[in-house]
């Protein structure tokens, strides 16, 4: 199956360029179709051989399939399998020191001839449990040399003079992307573990739980319902980051309401001075919005918006305070989350 394009076509009109760009992304659709079907046991015996490393993928190439290894690398981190670039260049001038016996090294080379790469292969075979190469040619140095050799077979580049990489590369970031996302299945890396990996970015915020970013024991603030308000304000001390809400309980320690300093101060707008001394279950919100220990911190974040609220009491199995988020903390953190959300309430 040829997948050579026509460089010859003229692109005067946009039509014609536009036909062409789909032309390039066909192409190297079909060239995956191609890899696909040639994938076999030589993809398994990798993914064994990256399964029982009990050290790190060395991740190495040169040229653009070096900026195939980054993110390669950056996949497997990513998913659970811990992994590092290793600059061919510079390995051969001390960077092999960062290899160590237990390590799995993932060799790629379009080629299988890069001479960085080849004169590499004697070195890690002795300093690394094991060689993976990932070339197009089988009768290559890289696939002979190699422990195992996931061979992608002949490949035409889609660039018009048949030189950039483009084909190979895409065909290696696939391949790569399979063996990151099948050892992701056999280790049961869940959406939690990729949230644990991901703190800063979008994705790993929709994934956290509550309890990620709740206060919790001496910064919640905690009370009887049976108390009065003044001893209420006057008992409950306050420390490490400041909360405008009072957890209140019964006397099995289940939540049963919420006072804010707002209810406190709308107390002394309306001169109601005689209920700081009776019980705060009287003024409290009873029942208070909850969510549960567990719940994602982009639900909760939906329901501080929807309801309007700025405090979100966090319970746990029994119905008792386990922890409070309040919305002061969740601004910088979930500001694209929490915008979508105003947006839809609106």
């Amino acid at each position: 199956m040829s997948l050579k394009l026509h460089a010859d076509v003229p692109l005067a009109q946009p039509g014609d360029r536009l036909a062409y760009a789909k032309q390039i992304v066909r192409a190297e659709a079909a060239a995956l179709q191609l890899v696909a079907d040639r994938l076999d046991g030589a993809f398994l015996e990798a993914i064994e051989l990256l399964r029982s490393c009990a050290g790190r993928v060395a991740v190495t190439g040169t040229g653009k399939s070096a900026d195939v290894g980054q993110k390669i690398a950056g996949t497997l981190n990513s998913t659970g399998t811990r992994a590092y670039v290793l600059d061919a260049t510079r390995a051969v001038h001390g960077d092999l020191g960062m290899v160590h016996p237990n390590d799995v090294v993932l060799a790629l080379s379009h080629s299988g001839e890069s001479k960085e790469i080849v004169r590499l292969l004697g070195p890690l075979r002795q300093m690394a449990a094991a060689l993976i190469g990932l070339p197009s040619d089988g009768r290559s140095t890289l696939a002979a040399k190699a422990d195992v050799a996931i061979v992608l077979g002949p490949l035409e580049e889609v660039c018009p003079l048949g030189l950039a990489p483009s084909t190979s590369t895409t065909a290696m970031i696939a391949v790569g992307d399979a063996l990151a996302f099948v050892l992701t299945r056999l280790r049961d890396f869940t959406p939690e573990d990729f949230a644990r990996f991901h703190p800063a970015g979008s994705l790993g915020r929709k994934l956290l739980r509550v309890e990620a970013v709740m206060r919790q024991g001496d910064e919640m603030r905690l009370a009887s319902q049976d108390s009065s308000v003044r001893d209420v304000f006057s008992q409950v001390r306050r420390r490490g980051r400041r909360t405008g809400a009072v957890l209140l309980t019964d006397g099995d320690g289940r939540l049963r309401g919420l006072f804010t300093d707002s209810d406190l101060a709308r107390l002394f707008e309306q001169r109601r001075d005689d209920a700081l001394d009776r019980p705060i279950r009287e003024v409290m919100t009873p029942e208070p919005i909850t969510v549960a220990l567990g719940t994602r911190l982009i639900d909760a974040v939906e329901i501080l918006s929807r309801r309007k609220i700025s405090e979100l009491p966090v319970v746990d199995a029994a119905g008792c305070p386990a922890g409070l988020l309040d919305i002061t903390d969740l601004i910088g953190m979930v500001p694209a989350e929490a915008s979508e959300v105003s947006t839809r309430v609106a």
